[in-house]
């Protein structure tokens, strides 16, 4: 027992002495992931696009060639059985993926990285490449995070510095996956990592725009949606952007309710075992490719043609609603692919009918059709994820005008309060419940037994804004090793004041992280009057 206690003390001070020497080292983690999982995320990307482009080819030569259909969804129905077995023998690349990452750096999932990797890698791009309205951005955000898990394994980093590794690796995933670097950053600092670390911001967009730098060399300088002559709008169509928000929001909180309840609706179907729910959508892709095929894969073709060409009131409605529901059966399904994409376009669609629907009322082309598109896109992101800034900053570099960043600010918190005004939580967070809840054991909860420092910053107005150290009960199984206060790290004791600002490192064991995290989270961010 002695000889245990003394290697723990070991441990501890050796990860403590290290803690404050290791920026550059990081740096060079999050250079290093950022060139490794931008090459992954392009290879996939390209594939996807290959083959989801001469799917489409192949829909139209169907069409003179009748006999071809049958066999096509047969083809279909043994594609959507295998991308079942894979999620069966791996579930943890089921859906986006993203809840998946979250739970890994909250220590209540580990995976065999290269197995996950590899099976993410071809069931994405069996889902998505058929035609399924599934999105690159999740797989793209969990192979990066994945490849940077292999990364840290092979170099044997600390599991503190893993974490930190991981988030980079998610970060230069949707860098690469859309071309929007700094989204990238806030996505992963704002959603996955739920810290705004300036020590994990720095490393992380290093990673960020080295993966971007590799998408570009590969993709060429376009943004992921090619908008042109695109004008301010005006201040007195405003209020315009007011109604647009509610409607977003509103679309996107039922866009939320949608999802789990088509979850909840394969479940029920207890006659049809889980590795052939996935053969639905592949084949519901072989009608719509026959009759609709501007509905199939993520859709960011289908947000180029909204903006090249005229689209009737009629054939947009039908275009909302068969790409909402065909949204909702791919991903209740468990099939690898994101949401961001279909998100997106839905959110297009609705700011093209809402613009026609007032030029109508109006009498005359007054609203910029291609303008308010940008502008649901991002309210409907919002109003979905919960997260603001990152649906701000992802479609402006998406779309590559700063023109409407002020209207989409308006847009984005209208549409955001909206949704917090109905209580609607964000859909990654009830993912990862929905998730964990499933009733696996995984191999962190019961082989974790290292040490991890966490970081958390204190809110204005919060339990620990204005109270001493002492004067809170600490969870039994932390250590608050320093407090940053500014640029300078303050060594803390009993009687000092914890203020706004002020960055908390507490170090854990690993397997008391996730109860730790937890509860200073909540400390550290709730407000008293709550």
């Amino acid at each position: 027992m002695k000889k245990v206690l003394e290697l723990n003390e070991n441990h501890t001070r050796k990860l403590l002495d290290t803690w404050f020497d290791f920026k550059f080292r990081l740096l060079a983690g999050g250079i290093a992931v950022g060139l490794l999982s931008g090459i992954v995320v392009v290879m996939f990307r390209f594939i996807l696009e290959y083959a989801l482009e001469h799917v489409l080819v192949f829909y139209h030569y169907q069409l003179e060639h009748l006999w071809l259909v049958p066999i096509w969804l047969i083809l279909l129905a043994i594609a959507g059985w295998c991308t079942g077995m894979l999620v069966k023998y791996q579930p943890a690349i089921s859906g986006s993926g993203i809840p998946q990452v979250k739970a890994t750096l909250q220590n209540k999932l580990e995976m065999n990285w290269w197995k996950a990797v590899i099976a993410k890698f071809a069931g994405g791009t069996i889902s998505i490449g058929a035609g399924l309205s599934l999105g690159r951005e999740g797989p793209s955000i969990q192979i990066g995070a994945l490849v940077a898990e292999g990364f840290s394994r092979v170099l044997r980093t600390t599991k503190t510095e893993s974490h930190m590794l991981i988030t980079c690796g998610a970060s230069a995933g949707l860098a690469a996956a859309f071309n929007a670097p700094i989204a990238g950053v806030i996505f992963a600092l704002e959603e996955v990592h739920m810290n705004f670390s300036p020590l994990v911001m720095i490393a992380a967009l290093a990673s960020s725009l080295v993966a971007d730098f590799v998408s570009k060399e590969f993709f060429g300088m376009s943004p992921v949606f090619h908008f042109s002559n695109i004008g301010a709008i005006p201040l007195s169509q405003y209020y315009h952007l007011i109604l647009l928000g509610i409607l977003v929001g509103v679309m996107g909180m039922f866009f939320n309710r949608g999802i789990y309840a088509f979850q909840d609706l394969y479940k029920k179907i207890t006659w049809l075992p889980a590795q052939y729910r996935p053969v639905i959508p592949f084949l519901l892709a072989g009608l719509l490719g026959l009759c609709l095929p501007s509905v199939l894969g993520g859709g960011n073709n289908l947000i180029n043609d909204l903006v090249a060409g005229p689209f009737s009131l009629k054939l947009l409605f039908l275009i909302l609603l068969v790409k909402f529901l065909f949204t909702l059966i791919s991903y209740g399904s468990s099939a690898p692919g994101g949401i961001f994409l279909p998100m997106l376009v839905i959110g297009g669609i609705v700011g093209v009918i809402y613009s026609k629907l007032a030029n109508g009322l109006m009498g005359g082309p007054v609203l910029s059709e291609s303008s308010f598109l940008i502008l649901a896109m991002a309210g409907y992101l919002t109003a979905s994820l919960k997260a603001p800034i990152t649906g701000i900053i992802l479609i402006t570099e998406m779309t590559g005008t700063f023109t409407n960043l002020l209207s989409t600010g308006v847009v984005c918190l209208v549409a955001y309060m909206t949704a917090e005004f109905f209580r609607s939580q964000p859909i990654y967070e009830v993912l990862l419940e929905r998730f964990l809840h499933q009733g696996k054991k995984t191999e962190s909860q019961t082989k974790a037994s290292g040490k991890i420092i966490l970081e958390f910053p204190i809110h204005s107005g919060s339990l620990l804004d204005g109270i001493s150290i002492k004067e809170y009960k600490w969870p039994a199984q932390c250590l608050i090793v320093s407090v940053k206060r500014g640029s300078a790290e303050k060594l803390p004791h009993g009687d000092f004041v914890l203020l706004a600002g002020d960055y908390l490192t507490i170090l854990t064991g690993e397997r008391y992280a996730s109860d730790v995290r937890e509860s200073l989270h909540i400390a550290a961010s709730e407000s008293t009057w709550t």
